[in-house]
């Protein structure tokens, strides 16, 4: 049977399907937008049927609407053990880990799963480009680090703007690294699985055109458990949290990676301070041995307000830092700019005063992580009033754009916001740390070259690692005092037309008038030179 047909009998099950909230807020802006038929569209274009069968709340509430001759027949194909067993309790007890149990569902309700098509190349003729090629600003850098990681205290920080290729520029200095060294090994660090698993892609990317020999790499990230104490050859792309749980039980595996006087290489390197990371850094970096670290960041301080945090972050690498100076620019984001590198922002607010206020503890707590606790974001995310303002923005910008991504407050705003933009006939997709099911394919289509308006919307996945060209606008609806995450938000819509991306982007954020907001990026990237310049002279 068809899976649409399947949800086509549903009523209350549909509404059970939605994300919590979406059903009133889709009432109050047309009650039209509710009728079952409607429902089924929007659920669909939130999630694939695949993502549905394969969450067990929602499978087992969809296999419950079966009739009895269509469960006995699921249940017989899923080889079913008795005759009078009750079949609703068999299917719904199932597991469906197996591959063959899996294909099978998929089969029942004519899901097919798509393969892609290779593709061939006939041109007689081609030009050949480097594969892994640098910027004129991206060499210039790279030499910089390597005179810098080869003398005095070998550790140095690569500050470039999000979106100028501080990853790729990074990746160049990994591979020389490896090529010079018969045995190298190198310790990739990042705190989110997104950036491990950016960074893994990437050295493939590199190593595939720079390698000299075959290098293995190892990720240490999630669910991953390699063990580390052998390893005389290769990478390691190490998740924050997992090295320090790591260092905490058993210390024998950093300690083994010290003594391959490995590079070193912190992306997001504004974290690299912070005690728990020290720990981990400083294990590598032991006494008297030749190690090198590289921190890389587009925004290199921890605080907007707060110099002395600043300074020690300085003061860590050495007070070394690479940049990008351009001759005839007093700051290389109006070069990059300019050159069609980045795309030039124009930056609007939207006022609202929501009428969230911090508590005693609440601004303790912001003292001393620098960030909003998830109290302040849970109530924002829920003000129903802001919601259909954010909702009301979302669709002008949908209207001027082709690309939009939108930073919701929480994982359930994120979910709302999708189903109810959705409703209204957008295509709309939320991706959370909730959602890996659809995580991929929903970034897939959100990429693609199709004309159609699109918008994803996230929380706390996606403003690093991520890296979509024709985005060409951003709605960001999450306060933050953090100026290096308001800044990873912005960078995700400025790839300019050298990096296939776009002329000009547009920036709103939602400022909640109780609470402080910035408004451009420029500033944000030049907000610490004073501190580097003071350490330096």
């Amino acid at each position: 049977m068809r899976f649409e047909d399947l949800l086509s009998r549903a009523d209350t099950t549909l509404k059970n399907l939605m994300p919590p909230g979406t059903m009133r807020l889709i009432t109050s802006i047309d009650p039209k937008l509710s009728y079952p038929k409607n429902l089924v569209k929007i659920l669909l274009d939130l999630r694939s049927p695949e993502s549905l069968l394969l969450d067990t709340s929602a499978r087992n509430e969809l296999l419950m609407m079966l009739s009895r001759t269509e469960a006995q027949e699921l249940a017989e194909k899923l080889d079913c053990p008795a005759v009078n067993i009750d079949l609703y309790s068999y299917l719904t007890n199932l597991n469906f880990r197996k591959a063959k149990d899996k294909s099978t569902l998929f089969e029942f309700f004519e899901i097919a799963i798509d393969t892609p098509e290779s593709e061939s190349h006939t041109e007689d003729r081609m030009v050949v480009c480097p594969a892994f090629g640098l910027f004129e600003h991206q060499a210039k850098a790279l030499r910089q680090v390597e005179s810098l990681l080869s003398s005095g205290p070998r550790r140095t920080l690569l500050h470039m703007p999000t979106g100028s290729g501080k990853t790729r520029t990074a990746m160049n200095v990994v591979a020389n690294y490896l090529r010079e060294h018969e045995k190298g090994v190198v310790v990739w660090l990042a705190h989110s699985e997104e950036l491990c698993e950016q960074a893994a892609d990437e050295f493939v990317k590199a190593w595939n055109s720079l390698g000299i020999r075959d290098l293995p790499i190892v990720r240490f990230w999630g669910q991953f458990n390699p063990d580390l104490q052998n390893l005389r050859d290769g990478i390691v792309i190490a998740g924050l949290k997992k090295a320090y749980s790591c260092l905490s039980s058993n210390d024998l595996q950093w300690r083994s990676l010290s003594a391959r006087n490995p590079l070193i290489i912190m992306d997001e390197a504004h974290q690299a301070v912070a005690p728990t990371y020290q720990l981990i850094i400083q294990q590598l970096l032991r006494p008297g041995n030749t190690a090198r670290l590289l921190g890389l960041s587009a925004t290199p301080g921890r605080t907007w307000n707060d110099p002395e945090e600043d300074k020690r972050l300085s003061e860590f690498f050495g007070g070394r830092k690479v940049t990008l100076e351009i001759e005839g620019y007093t700051n290389p984001v109006s070069y990059l700019i300019d050159k069609g590198f980045l795309a030039a922002p124009v930056f609007k607010q939207i006022e609202i005063d929501s009428g969230v206020s911090l508590s005693a503890s609440e601004q303790e707590k912001i003292r001393n992580t620098f960030e909003l606790p998830s109290s302040v974001l849970d109530r924002l995310a829920s003000h129903e009033q802001r919601n259909l303002l954010i909702i009301h923005h979302a669709e002008q910008l949908l209207h001027r754009h082709k690309r939009v991504i939108l930073f919701a407050a929480s994982v359930s705003q994120s979910d709302v916001l999708a189903a109810v933009l959705s409703a209204r006939g957008y295509w709309a997709a939320s991706v959370t740390s909730r959602s890996p099911l659809g995580r991929a394919a929903a970034i897939a289509s959100f990429k693609d070259d199709t004309d159609e308006p699109k918008i994803l919307i996230n929380f706390g996945v996606l403003t690093t690692g991520f890296d979509a060209p024709r985005t060409s606008a951003a709605l960001i609806a999450r306060p933050t005092f953090s100026l290096v995450l308001y800044s990873q938000m912005v960078g995700r819509a400025m790839r300019g037309t050298a990096a296939k991306g776009n002329k000009e982007c547009e920036i709103l954020t939602v400022v909640d008038t109780r609470l402080p907001g910035f408004d451009s990026v420029v500033d944000a990237f030049a907000n610490w030179e004073d501190v580097w310049r003071h350490t330096d002279e």
